[in-house]
């Protein structure tokens, strides 16, 4: 965005000056006022002609000439200041989402899973710079968005995120695990990031965690984990009746933390317990602060110069008051 500014402001004392030269100019113009005595003035009524109304005004002309030139002294300029911004070192996220029955627990509100939905697309709407991906899993895993950076699909993608019973029920972690490894393991990124969630223990699938984990550290691949759910006890779904309501009970919450742990440790990354809503947010929010994408940033800078009009302006001036003064005014004192 462009705007004035002046490069030698304090040259604005100058315009002082003209208090006391306007001052000189009246009493100057008064002193040569040559007093006559004479018995009536009645002629000399109402005969003062137009050039003697105007004469005035070449003093006026003389005082915005010095005006101009005080102004065009203090370098008035312009200045448009833009960047152009590098992004050297982006991160490549995925994140591996459990869509297992327990998701549907009461104990973050409305649900597990929703309020999962509702942190994690906040988490998406930060990362504007980076590339992001989204692995659901249960007791099998599949791609629910590629890594991308169009994060309008990606909001969509886990706005639809939710437990169908597509894929078989349970808790896979290590196919969740190594299928977000699989999306991420060709990336180029500089850093590469995978942040898995889970409310249970490990009961499922053909892989088994602690090898996922030595995979994506392989590849170079740091892993957060979050354990989701309260301490204690939690309404928990245990049944869905013929009319598709879900039967809840209150059931003990149980979390392979001990799993989870390694899984993060081995990777260089670290281990969460959200316990609630809010916890949930900040896990989130100190993730996003862990995992920052360096931006190089160039700063641009043009100035225009804009003197140069006022001293041709003032130059005007003074010629036009010099011409007038040697023409129109000559006969005046």
């Amino acid at each position: 965005m462009s705007n004035i500014t002046f490069l030698n402001p304090n040259f604005f004392w100058l315009l002082l000056l003209l208090l006391p030269l306007g001052w000189y100019w009246y009493i100057k113009k008064k002193n040569e006022k040559v007093p006559v005595k004479i018995s009536t003035i009645e002629g000399f009524k109402n005969k003062k002609t137009l050039l003697t109304k105007l004469y005035p005004f070449l003093f006026i002309l003389r005082a915005v000439a010095f005006m101009a030139l005080i102004v065009a002294l203090a370098r008035p300029q312009t200045i448009d200041k833009s960047t152009k911004s590098k992004i050297t070192n982006g991160v490549d996220i995925v994140l591996a989402t459990d869509v297992s029955g327990s998701m549907l627990s009461r104990d973050l509100k409305p649900n597990r899973l929703e309020a999962l939905k509702s942190v994690a697309s906040d988490f998406i709407k930060e990362r504007v710079d980076d590339r992001l991906g989204i692995v659901v899993y249960a007791a099998e895993a599949y791609t629910k968005a590629p890594v991308t950076s169009d994060k309008d699909m990606l909001l969509n993608q886990l706005a639809d995120v939710k437990y169908d019973r597509i894929i078989q029920d349970g808790t896979g972690i290590g196919v969740g695990l190594a299928t977000a490894v699989n999306r991420l393991k060709d990336s180029q990124a500089k850093s590469k990031v995978i942040i898995l969630m889970t409310d249970g223990v490990n009961n499922s699938g053909l892989i088994d965690p602690q090898m996922a984990a030595d995979i994506a550290k392989e590849y170079k691949i740091k892993v957060y984990t979050i354990g989701i759910g309260t301490n204690g006890m939690a309404e928990t779904p245990v049944a869905i009746n013929p009319d598709g309501e879900i039967q809840y009970q209150r059931m003990k919450v149980e979390i392979d933390e001990a799993l989870m742990k390694t899984i993060a440790q081995k990777t260089g990354g670290k281990y969460f317990r959200a316990t609630d809503t809010k916890r949930l947010e900040s896990i989130y929010n100190e993730i996003n602060q862990l995992e920052k994408t360096k931006v190089d940033e160039q700063k641009f800078v043009q100035r225009t110069e804009l003197f140069r009009p006022l001293v041709l302006l003032a130059l005007f001036l003074l010629l036009a008051e010099f011409i007038s003064r040697k023409t129109l005014f000559k006969g005046f004192v």
